[in-house]
């Protein structure tokens, strides 16, 4: 069975106060869900280690913009800072994305790719997805479907033709209109 995420992430303890707001966008660039969290007050920062790099993802005031695109095996989920900056790109490799009582959701497959601004790729999640297939949580052909994903998305990430992070900041833009 297949971890089903939903782009409200209602369930984040963390976040203390928040704000939310979602929209759907049928445009030449993007067909799917968007959706926008904004952590006012949380109970702690949260913070990665890839590396040398040491990432505070959430904290007040940072806002994540979740992009489901339709008939797509990936989400994207933009990280800014309380000052707007791009502090990650969170790419989830997935079955699919959809909607479930007017809230967008994807079914993970494990695999995921993070994007730094420096232009960083890492890829992550390699053993989780290893050990789904090892325990029966999914199957040689959804196995394939990851890697492939994967495979394909690292190289639209490295020839900069991955379209889908050029409009994080207009589809937050989009948005934040609608938090007011």
């Amino acid at each position: 069975m297949l971890k089903r995420k939903y782009g409200n992430r209602s369930e984040w303890k963390r976040v203390l106060k928040r704000k939310y707001a979602q929209s759907y966008l049928d445009t030449k660039e993007f067909k799917g869900y968007i959706t926008l969290l904004h952590t006012i007050k949380v109970t702690e920062p949260l913070s990665v280690r890839y590396g040398e790099h040491n990432i505070c993802i959430v904290n007040d005031g940072y806002m994540w913009l979740q992009q489901f695109p339709l008939d797509k095996k990936h989400a994207v989920t933009t990280m800014f800072d309380a000052n707007g900056n791009i502090v990650q790109w969170y790419i989830d490799i997935c079955l699919e994305n959809g909607i479930d009582e007017e809230t967008p959701w994807m079914d993970d497959l494990f695999l995921d790719i993070v994007l730094l601004p420096t232009g960083e790729v890492i890829q992550k999640d390699h053993d989780e997805l290893e050990e789904a297939l090892d325990n029966g949580i999914i199957d040689k052909s959804l196995f394939s479907i990851a890697w492939d994903e994967a495979n394909y998305l690292t190289e639209l990430i490295n020839t900069r033709n991955f379209e889908l992070l050029n409009l994080s900041n207009k589809h937050k833009e989009i948005l934040v209109e609608k938090l007011k």
